[in-house]
């Protein structure tokens, strides 16, 4: 048995802690029904539900997100580096990033140097990283998916 204040009154029959409560003009709550004996709590039971339900409310997993990075094929050293930080930034927040590689044209005859390409991209990463998935080709080019590593 507990009281509205959370001190622990003891063992007590059911009509004592009925009594109890009704003279505190609050309800007698089961809160730990398949124990023995059971833990009985004295409070309000509105207020009990509104605590239970704000607390379902408030362990909501968070969603991951998978975040884009396009990289061209012509891309720049430097621009590699930047594109590289903002992955960084996705994984740091704990989303996935999504690596692609759009090619066009005459373009799709250099599928090697594309793949090169994701490669100088992953060696351009600090942080370390796991690969959800590996580089598979595309209608429109290449792409990976990374998460951030342990």
């Amino acid at each position: 048995m507990i009281d509205e204040t959370g001190k622990q009154l003891g063992v007590m029959a059911t009509a004592e802690a009925l009594v109890l409560a009704r003279q505190k003009n609050l309800d007698l709550i089961e809160v730990a029904g398949k124990t023995l004996p059971p833990v009985c709590k004295i409070s309000d039971f509105g207020k009990f539900l509104y605590q239970k339900e704000k607390q379902a409310r408030g362990h909501k997993p968070k969603r991951v997100e998978v975040k884009e990075i396009r990289l061209s094929f012509n891309i720049a050293k430097h621009d590699l580096e930047m594109k590289a930080l903002q992955a960084q930034k996705f994984l740091d927040k704990g989303d996935r990033a999504k690596i692609q590689i759009v090619l066009r044209g005459r373009e799709k005859a250099f599928a090697s140097l594309a793949k090169q390409k994701l490669e100088e991209f992953l060696k351009t990463l600090t942080i370390s990283f796991n690969l959800d998935q590996p580089i598979i080709k595309e209608p429109r080019g290449f792409s990976l998916i990374i998460s951030k590593g342990k």
